[in-house]
């Protein structure tokens, strides 16, 4: 079993949907598909090929600290960190309201290695160099200050680390686009100016040594590998 095949065994059988957000996150409820449908032009599969392209970075014997920024309600990491019995992670966000999810979803998942902090990607409350991961998840969209957590993210990671996740990206689908700029940034959800898959490729490669950008759809994978000097 390939590393992105456990990835997507661990979302199949404890990727649970708590309510609307988590339905739509992992395509698991009747209204969470439609708006995958409507929105992302996405199926269940089209959603676990993302998400495993977004975590299979991290090694499954994984032992080193790990920080994932925004934890949100946890739906779509906290599965997979169930399998990292050995990793240190902390989890981040500035709504204590999805944060306390993700710590009731935590906690009926028995998972005991997860610290819940709440704080603001823009100015990360830890060390540099502190993680030896960072993973970011279908946040980087929404963070209003896009520049502040590239440095930010860039300087708690460690030299020889590992930064991952995924998050929307223009350009890749016209109708998401029209959608996304209609509804979600009207409302405030995401935030713009956003990345394509092209400029996120070249602005990655500016700071990592190793980077492999993908997309599925509107969604954008990325992993790096090796902090360059700046």
């Amino acid at each position: 079993m390939t590393r992105k095949d456990e990835i997507r065994q661990a979302y199949k059988e404890l990727g649970k949907a708590h309510g609307f957000y988590d339905g739509m996150m992992t395509g698991t409820t009747v209204m969470g598909r439609l708006v995958d449908r409507a929105v992302w032009h996405m199926n269940r599969d089209d959603i676990l090929e993302y998400q495993a392209r977004a975590l299979e970075a991290i090694p499954a014997d994984f032992a080193g600290k790990l920080l994932e920024v925004p934890v949100g309600t946890g739906v779509i990491s906290l599965p997979f960190f169930r399998t990292l019995k050995k990793a240190d992670i902390t989890c981040l966000d500035y709504s204590a309201k999805m944060m306390e999810s993700a710590q009731k979803r935590a906690d009926e998942l028995g998972i005991n290695n997860v610290s819940f902090v709440q704080g603001d990607v823009g100015d990360l409350p830890f060390e540099d160099e502190s993680f030896d991961a960072v993973v970011s998840l279908n946040g980087f969209h929404a963070f209003p200050d896009k520049e502040a957590a590239y440095r930010q993210t860039y300087r708690v990671l460690k030299k020889d680390g590992i930064f991952t996740g995924c998050f929307y990206a223009a350009e890749a689908n016209r109708k998401t686009d029209r959608i996304i700029q209609s509804l979600y940034v009207r409302t405030g959800f995401f935030t713009p100016p956003f990345e394509t898959v092209d400029s996120l490729r070249s602005r990655l490669e500016k700071l990592y040594k190793q980077v492999t950008v993908s997309n599925v759809q509107s969604i954008v994978c990325f992993s790096c590998r090796g902090k360059k000097d700046l």
